[in-house]
């Protein structure tokens, strides 16, 4: 089984509210730990929307590093299948979650993976998702 990170703990990693090597460290080495392409793009995403050049270099930077690092689960036919059978899932319960967040935990089922996130609530809504507690690793 591996351990996707949620987008949720990569900014809470960078804005020092989450011990991210301790989290990393404590993994089982048999566990591989990952980040759908969706989080790989919000952090992206979050780059792009600093203003100040001087946070878009460091957030930069630091976004660069997590993706040398840390491999990448791609949102292929697999993922889509699960992600369209959730999705129908959720809609026929009358259950909402963000469009992200359900590709994230597609992904997640898909890879058999436990998910880290910070975003509990959310989450929490779709069966058969592992969430990782977290908690320890707040700062």
């Amino acid at each position: 089984m591996g351990l996707v990170l949620d987008t949720s703990i990569i900014i809470g990693a960078e804005r020092k509210k989450l011990d991210l090597l301790r989290l990393l460290q404590e993994q089982p080495v048999t566990e591989t730990v990952m980040i759908s392409v969706v989080t790989a793009s919000e952090l992206l995403h979050g780059c792009e929307r600093a203003s100040d050049k001087t946070i878009r270099k460091k957030r930069a930077a630091f976004v660069e590093a997590i993706l040398e690092q840390i491999p990448i689960i791609e949102f292929k036919l697999e993922e889509a299948r699960r992600h369209a059978e959730l999705w129908a899932k959720l809609e026929s319960r009358g259950i909402r979650i963000g469009a992200y967040d359900m590709i994230i935990a597609a992904t997640c089922l898909s890879a058999n993976a436990k998910l880290a996130t910070l975003n509990r609530a959310e989450f929490s809504r779709v069966d058969g998702l592992n969430l990782m507690k977290t908690d320890p690793y707040l700062l």
